[in-house]
């Protein structure tokens, strides 16, 4: 962990405060909750981030506990490290560098008794300029969460052929100005390349009628969503990561995931219910001869949303929804 410190450091030529990653963790208590923790099990936050809810977590164990970290932001480690290190416990925690699909892999033949997931966009991520998540500040545009790889939000704006940026920006942005905003991207990059959150911002607002911009929220909410989506590759991890993570938890191991926006939501919502009745049947079956097995079941028939008096304090509980999963009997 401490080569991967100095290495971080070296690449982005600053030292990382672990209070820029400071937030209230969102519905932390509700999860807290749901993972039913045991004092000396194996749990994993995929998405580490400042460790919000991995400190929580870690505080509920005690000797021979384990938590492990990962996350994709190598600052979010760093952070992570800190904070967690802080932590009066005398359970351990390790911390990786990678996406959480690869859960599997991290976990390297242990089955974990719980496991959580806080997706999206973080609160540092989007409040550091320099990131380009956000049209709140002019800057180039990246949106990327592992800033060592992968294609960024400038080649998705500036490569991608309008058909693409349309079929983006209305599945994943769910923007009912799709064509038009694409239109006006493809018109704006003909001459001269779009660099900057500001430009792209701008040529979203030149695109949509004026109603739209008096409505709630900013009008290039949903465009610039859909492009970190495409940007990260969020919804196709997501459903790697709810076929392994499922796979690999222990007996009465309970899998939490908040989502923030309803095409997450969908996915895990309908994972989990395949995974409690996954026989494949037709209905008239008098007997499933399919064969198919339920991994567990659904803990939360709803989703758990945040109070009133969080969402006040709390914005990003505004839109969050948590479902919870529990692996029964015993893992093979």
């Amino acid at each position: 962990m401490e080569g991967m410190q100095t290495e971080t450091a070296r690449q982005t030529g600053k030292n990382i405060d672990p209070s820029d990653f400071s937030h209230t963790p969102v519905l932390l208590n509700e999860c807290i909750g749901l993972l039913n923790i045991k004092p000396d099990g194996f749990y994993v936050d995929g998405t580490v981030g400042g460790a919000g809810h991995a400190s929580e977590i870690l505080r509920h164990l005690g000797e021979g506990g384990m938590l492990l970290g990962i996350d994709r932001d190598e600052e979010a480690l760093r952070a992570a490290s800190e904070r967690l290190s802080g932590v009066d416990t005398k359970a351990r925690f390790e911390l990786k560098h990678g996406t959480f699909s690869g859960i599997g892999e991290f976990c390297e033949g242990r089955r974990p008794d719980g496991i959580l997931l806080d997706l999206g966009v973080s609160s540092h991520q989007l409040d550091e300029p320099e990131r380009g998540f956000s049209y709140r500040f002019d800057s180039p545009l990246d949106m990327r969460m592992d800033q060592s790889s992968g294609k960024s939000a400038y080649d998705v704006v500036n490569g991608y052929s309008q058909a693409e940026l349309t079929a983006i920006l209305r599945i994943y942005g769910e923007e009912r100005y799709a064509a038009k905003i694409a239109a006006a991207i493809v018109r704006a990059r003909t001459h001269e390349a779009v660099r900057t959150t500001m430009q792209l911002s701008d040529i979203v607002r030149s695109a949509v009628p004026g109603s739209y911009l008096k409505g709630e929220g900013h009008p290039a909410k949903r465009t610039f969503q859909a492009i970190r989506i495409e940007v990260n590759d969020e919804l196709e991890e997501l459903r790697k990561v709810l076929d392994s993570a499922i796979g690999i938890l222990n007996g009465g191991g309970r899998f939490v995931i908040i989502t923030f926006h309803s095409l997450e939501d969908r996915i895990v919502k309908n994972k989990f219910k395949e995974a409690q009745d996954p026989c494949t049947c037709p209905p008239d079956f008098p007997v499933c001869v399919c064969g198919k097995k339920p991994l567990g079941r659904v803990i939360t028939p709803h989703p758990v949303t945040g109070s009133e008096a969080e969402i006040a304090k709390n914005n990003r509980a505004h839109s969050a929804k948590v479902r919870a999963f529990e692996r029964t009997g015993e893992a093979e």
